[in-house]
């Protein structure tokens, strides 16, 4: 079956990779993608600097679900109002829900708990597809944190239903675990840069989601790749100097691509998506060009 169309499966897929590789354009690219095949979905972003709506050419989210397209919204999530609107859900006594969560007991617990904001936007993403939202979803494409951090969001379910038996806590990460675990609801998009400290990240990665939720992404994206340099090509010889210098950087950065390409090649074995670098600022003709090349590779 054809990658896109296994993806097309999911209820919710995760777009990881380290800081400044392309991620929120891949997650974006990916939800258009979808959105494209018929399935209703929400792009999720968790970064409070909010800079989807760039790509997409909408207005800020400011915490709404906002129209992106043709059966595609999106929305800017905060871990913490997940938390108390769980609150104020569990408690619907308004004044109460309230006190409580104003409180220094809850602040505290709600900063420090180990696990519990990364759980509650797990959960966010499962109470849509699920429908118990107003803005339903067949899918949910996740902009996660960057490496490590999604691995440990991944894997915060699993260990608090290990460290709490019972009450709606413990049922809720009991819940959640069996999602990410399932690999026919939860994917993993791994996006990387083909430069040395991005593949030495998504290699390390790679290992995390093995060891801590049992499987390796569904595919690694490499973004950004430099063009082919052609061949027989003398760029020090080019008599205009600025000339000389910019291909002799494309020379230079595409053969480190190439071999950055070779390591990721010889640590992943899975299936692999390589999108060029596009000569395009940030915004919706970016994401269209990186869409395209992403659906190519992905069929």
């Amino acid at each position: 079956m054809k990658l896109l169309e296994e993806l097309a499966r999911r209820q919710l897929i995760v777009v990881t990779g380290k800081g400044g590789v392309g991620k929120t354009t891949i997650a974006a690219a990916i939800g258009r993608l979808l959105a494209a095949r018929g399935r209703r979905t929400l792009l999720l972003e968790v970064d409070p600097r909010e800079s989807l709506h760039q790509l997409l050419g909408t207005e800020p989210s400011g915490g709404q679900v906002i129209k992106a397209g043709a059966r595609l919204s999106s929305q800017n999530l905060q871990a913490r109002s997940v938390v108390d609107g769980l609150v104020r859900e569990k408690l619907p006594i308004a004044a109460l829900a309230k006190k409580v969560i104003a409180s220094s007991v809850f602040q505290h617990f709600a900063e420090g708990a180990p696990g519990l904001k990364e759980m509650a936007v797990l959960g966010y993403a499962l109470r849509t597809v699920e429908g118990h939202h107003r803005h339903k979803a067949d899918v949910v494409v996740l902009d996660a944190p960057a490496t490590g951090h999604s691995a440990s969001m991944l894997a915060a379910p699993l260990l608090l239903s290990d460290a709490i038996a019972g009450g709606q806590l413990g049922e809720m990460a009991k819940e959640l675990a069996a999602f990410i675990a399932d690999p026919d609801r939860c994917g993993v998009v791994l996006t990387a840069l083909a430069e040395e400290m991005p593949v030495q990240e998504a290699l390390e990665l790679i290992a995390l989601l093995r060891e801590k939720i049992g499987r390796p992404p569904e595919v690694v994206v490499a973004n950004a790749l430099y063009p082919s340099f052609p061949s027989g090509t003398p760029a020090s010889r080019t008599s205009d100097g600025n000339a000389a210098a910019i291909l002799d950087l494309w020379r230079q950065r595409r053969a480190v691509n190439e071999r950055e390409l070779k390591r990721l090649r010889a640590g992943w074995k899975g299936p692999m998506a390589e999108i060029p670098l596009l000569p395009l600022d940030r915004g919706p003709d970016l994401l269209a060009g990186v869409e395209s090349a992403l659906a190519e590779e992905l069929r």
